[in-house]
């Protein structure tokens, strides 16, 4: 299984605008984040995770090829402002999109004109799916467990996909969710910044996290420009916790 990490940046993305601070004006690549997304590719099945509103960006920088599936771990813009960027996948066939309840009811409201009887030519044709947190369905034959965290006070998913682990803007997790992650061989988990946030993972939350499920490896992502500089926060890191970058290339 191969995971590219789309984008691992916050909501504002890195460089946020108007900000001169020493991260935003790096010239290292890895200090330039999109919004949170990522690709899994097994040999039958291709799934992206989130599609939030720099995924048309993110996939020009890709081969060009069809999706068996779109999980979305919450409805919040900076993961489902890409939805409508779907549309030129859809030459493939329809594509299933797997979200909680709270996700797709609002996306429904959101983008009305994707369930009317009558579709105006070029819209993207989906078919949603409502899951259940530990309730697992398949992705053209892959396992996969939508898991519960919370986000803040907000109920979202992470995913498991076999000996993966993906959860972002977590700031905790029940029991259930701790358990179903025992395992993993790669976690990959939300660390924004060094110092609390309301309802996000500090970067030392988010390595506690994966010493409590014991991954054998662990990327870091959804990070702000106050997380620092990549080369000196990863200097920082113990050696089984990496700072995941735009364009990473992982095998698990």
């Amino acid at each position: 299984m191969k995971l590219t990490f789309l984008g691992t940046g916050t909501s504002t993305g890195v460089p946020e605008i108007g900000c001169t601070c020493p991260v935003c004006t790096s010239s290292d690549r890895r200090d330039h984040r999109l919004r949170v997304s990522a690709l899994v590719e097994t040999p039958d099945a291709r799934i992206l995770i989130d599609c939030g509103p720099d995924f048309r960006e993110q996939m020009l920088r890709m081969p060009f090829d069809r999706l068996d599936g779109v999980l979305l771990t919450h409805e919040h813009y900076d993961h489902t402002g890409g939805i409508d960027d779907l549309r030129p996948f859809c030459r493939f066939g329809d594509i299933d999109l797997y979200a909680d309840d709270l996700t797709c009811t609002h996306l429904r409201e959101r983008l009305p004109y994707f369930f009317r009887e009558v579709l105006y030519p070029g819209v993207p044709r989906l078919h949603f799916h409502t899951v259940e947190p530990y309730s697992t369905f398949t992705v053209k034959g892959v396992e996969v467990t939508p898991l519960q965290v919370m986000h803040g006070r907000l109920p979202i998913l992470g995913y498991r996909i076999g000996r993966l682990g993906f959860v972002t803007d977590m700031l905790t997790a029940p029991k259930e969710t701790y358990r179903a992650l025992q395992g993993v061989d790669t976690l990959v988990v939300n660390g924004l910044r060094p110092y609390a946030h309301g309802s996000h993972q500090t970067i030392d939350d988010a390595v506690e996290f994966s010493r409590m499920l014991g991954a054998r490896e662990t990327y870091l992502i959804h990070m702000s420009h106050q997380a620092g500089l990549h080369a000196e926060t990863a200097s920082q890191l113990p050696p089984h916790v990496h700072l995941a970058y735009d364009g990473l290339e992982i095998m698990i």
